[in-house]
């Protein structure tokens, strides 16, 4: 164990050698964060809804069937009662509810008036706005088309509904994204440089005849990166909360053990790509376009899954970014707990075994 600590204080000695690069890796996440959180918004389409009709007339279905048509929703269900509005949003199987009480039709005909409520998913406000004003379009259309030319008295009142973040703040979407997407980059490209400038430099010949192991050799080089990581996570949570005013409405706990598991696994990644890169700049420009684009492009962070084809859904199941951004947003912005994030825990620890087992055995078989 002694041994072992003596490496992982050299390493650490390396890092803070080199101070512009500490700057770098320890500033990015604050300039990520207020960039993200300020600027981006996002177009959606063909998004996941559900609808909940308790009148099941002909005015609610017709109603039902106009908001089916249009290319900007996807009804994936029908909903029994108002008990599984809560249900499908925790499972994350909808972003929008279509609740249409009791009566629609009688109160459309005789009151001149009926009720249509919306209850969207606001954890990601420009999604929930935008399918809100969507959905409103709609049913303004299918009222005119009702009343034609006839100048009656009858309208059907909207009432929306914003859950996780009622007033609509784009910070809710894109720290999730950043915490993601600064994790990624600074794990697995740090790591895979480091090792690879033990190869440039001709001292990993010297790590090789230490009495220590290839397999603590490998975890030895990770472990400084991970202590940086874990300082760009609480910047990154310190400057949501009291910044961007996003709160942390589940467990703290939870929510900085996903991120380790999260940064093990990009860890592993930057090991992989150490046993193959020859050179820094090699190992530098493949994480950087092997990782940082697909984490923008396929974990959901800017562009919703869904709207991509199917061809790339599939691919994106590949990239764990996005598992840890799902994780994230249940965690952190919906308040749920590990039952709900159970699952792509369980997808992140097979990756971190999978590409550590990986990265290990091609270590020992290129340098020994």
């Amino acid at each position: 164990m002694k041994q072992f600590l003596i490496f992982v204080r050299k390493e650490i000695y390396h890092i803070w050698r080199d101070r512009r690069t500490l700057l770098i890796l320890t500033a990015m996440p604050v300039m990520q964060i207020v960039l993200y959180g300020f600027a981006l918004t996002n177009e959606v389409k063909n998004s996941r809804i559900a609808i909940l009709d308790e009148s099941r007339d002909a005015a609610s279905i017709s109603l039902i069937q106009e908001i089916g048509a249009s290319r900007y929703f996807n009804a994936v269900r029908l909903l029994g009662s108002p008990s599984d509005i809560g249900r499908v949003f925790r499972q994350g199987k909808t972003r929008l509810v279509v609740f249409i009480g009791p009566g629609f039709q009688d109160d459309l005909l005789h009151k001149n008036r009926a009720l249509v409520q919306l209850v969207a998913d606001a954890s990601d406000p420009n999604i929930a706005n935008t399918l809100t004003n969507y959905a409103t379009a709609v049913i303004n259309d299918y009222q005119q088309r009702v009343t034609g030319n006839r100048q009656l008295p009858m309208r059907i009142n909207t009432q929306i509904r914003m859950l996780y973040n009622p007033e609509l703040k784009g910070a809710y979407n894109f720290v999730p994204g950043v915490m993601a997407l600064v994790l990624m980059l600074v794990c697995a490209m740090m790591t895979s440089i480091s090792i690879v400038r033990e190869k440039e430099m001709g001292s990993m010949e010297v790590l090789l005849v230490s009495p220590l192991r290839p397999f603590l050799i490998v975890i030895a080089k990770a472990i400084p990166y991970l202590l940086v990581s874990l300082i760009n996570i609480a910047s990154i949570l310190v400057l949501s909360v009291y910044a961007l005013e996003v709160p942390i409405a589940g467990s703290l706990w939870l929510l900085l053990a996903e991120s380790a598991l999260f940064t093990g696994t990009s860890l592993s990644i930057g090991l992989v790509i150490s046993n193959f890169a020859r050179t820094q700049q090699t190992a530098m420009l493949t994480s950087m376009m092997s990782l940082m684009l697909p984490t923008l492009m396929f974990s959901g962070f800017l562009f919703p899954v869904e709207n991509m084809p199917v061809p790339l859904q599939v691919v994106s199941n590949v990239v764990p970014a996005r598992w840890y951004y799902i994780i994230v947003k249940q965690v952190m912005i919906k308040g749920l707990p590990f039952s709900s994030v159970w699952k792509e825990t369980l997808i992140l620890a097979f990756m971190t075994i999978g590409l550590l087992a990986i990265s290990i055995r091609n270590f020992k078989i290129r340098l020994t």
